[in-house]
């Protein structure tokens, strides 16, 4: 595995914010309040999800990996915190948003990861041990999940007005968990 092959996903985690600004500020509450039901998140839900994110899980436990290894788990996340707290506004989060991951990719490149970095063992409070560049990995897979779950949502809320094009339309198709 090589530093730049892990590091190159730094593109897409530096482009979420500017994405979702882009997408949802300014939307009427009705499209950014929408879900799939009870226990689902809608798109202001998402966008403080990743807030908390940026606040206690990707950097953190780089940083906890680099110091402790996988001689001590890392804290869990509490993948819900966000629902326990008041909502701020859309343009507060989004704010929150670019602000918070511009200092978690300037903390990220400040590290000078190599190669060897990448191997790093650290230890997941669930999954057991895991490497640096798993845990970097899936921290642009969860932004990509994260802004392709915003858009089945979005799109589902439509699905009642659809009409016929719904057999043409995958994303309104009822798979899988919804998350």
């Amino acid at each position: 595995m090589k530093a730049t092959d892990i590091l190159a996903g730094r593109c897409v985690l530096e482009r979420t914010p500017l994405l979702l600004r882009a997408w949802l500020a300014e939307l009427p509450n009705e499209w950014l309040d929408c879900d799939e039901g009870e226990g689902t998140w809608s798109p202001r839900s998402v966008v403080g999800h990743l807030v908390e994110g940026e606040r206690t899980d990707w950097i953190p436990r780089v940083r906890h990996i680099l110091l402790h290894g996988d001689a001590l788990a890392f804290p869990p996340f509490d993948r819900s915190a966000h629902l326990r707290s008041t909502v701020p506004a859309m343009h507060e989060l989004l704010e929150q948003l670019r602000n918070l991951r511009a200092r978690s990719l300037a903390d990220l490149d400040a590290l000078k990861l190599a190669s060897a970095d990448l191997a790093r063992r650290g230890l997941h409070p669930e999954l057991g041990v895991v490497t640096l560049g798993q845990h970097l990995a899936t921290w642009v897979a969860h932004d990509l999940g994260h802004i392709a779950q915003i858009a089945r949502v979005m799109a589902r809320r439509q699905a009642h007005f659809v009409g016929p094009w719904r057999a043409y339309l995958p994303v309104l198709a009822e798979r899988g968990a919804r998350g």
